[in-house]
């Protein structure tokens, strides 16, 4: 029996492929919030602005997180980003692993063995 939520391989594609401009944007504003909260923290100031465009970014972040967590992927680390997809093989749950730089979802990993345990997709 299938594991309930359980990805396919074909399926956890689609919905990276889908989740492309939201990642892009939320790799992008990452990098601008991690400005703005240095420059909200007595560091050089930043053309991007102050505190109201950190608070800004920061709830646009939370929900860009919403919006990847809302396709059924899990978050595993946020920089860089990290997305697991639960799955099934040889009938052993498993997750599809997908790294921030990754090209496409080519590997997974055992539930125990976690991220040191990632192996290339058959």
């Amino acid at each position: 029996m299938p594991t309930p939520g359980a990805f396919t391989v074909p399926e956890a594609r689609a919905v990276l492929a889908d989740l492309r401009p939201t990642i892009e944007e939320f790799i992008s504003l990452r990098a601008d919030t991690a400005e703005l909260a240095r420059a909200t923290q007595n560091g050089p100031a930043t053309p991007l602005g102050g505190l109201p465009e950190f608070k800004a970014a920061q709830a646009r972040l939370d929900e860009l997180m919403t919006a990847i967590q809302q396709a059924g992927c899990q978050v595993k680390g946020f920089a860089p980003l990290l997305l697991d997809f639960p799955a099934e093989s040889g009938g052993e749950d498993v997750l599809l692993c997908w790294l921030e730089g990754d090209r496409d979802l080519a590997w997974y990993h055992r539930l125990d063995l976690g991220f040191a345990g990632r192996r290339p997709l058959p």
